[in-house]
């Protein structure tokens, strides 16, 4: 769990899960929403891979990515346990 707590902790990140949460998009679809190069793009996004947290998929020429949902809502549940401690 903590390659989705280093993948969350970035802003940058967080915009890629936001616009993917939206629809489904290739790397130059994302790219296209930040004043980065392609290659830091590249990175975050093998970043967010690592934490399971996006899929991806060959369609031709490109590759698609799409939000995977099961690692977040396992982290939202990991908060939710931690929020409702009864002081044990």
């Amino acid at each position: 769990m903590g390659d989705v707590w280093k993948a969350l902790a970035d802003p940058t990140r967080r915009k890629i899960l936001n616009l993917l949460k939206k629809q489904d998009l290739n790397a130059g679809q994302i790219a296209a929403e930040f004043n980065m190069t392609k290659p830091s793009i590249s990175n975050h996004l093998n970043i967010l891979k690592q934490a399971d947290l996006v899929d991806c998929q060959k369609e031709g020429q490109n590759v698609i990515y799409s939000l995977k949902t099961s690692v977040l809502e396992d982290v939202l549940n990991v908060i939710s346990d931690l929020s409702n401690r009864n002081g044990d």
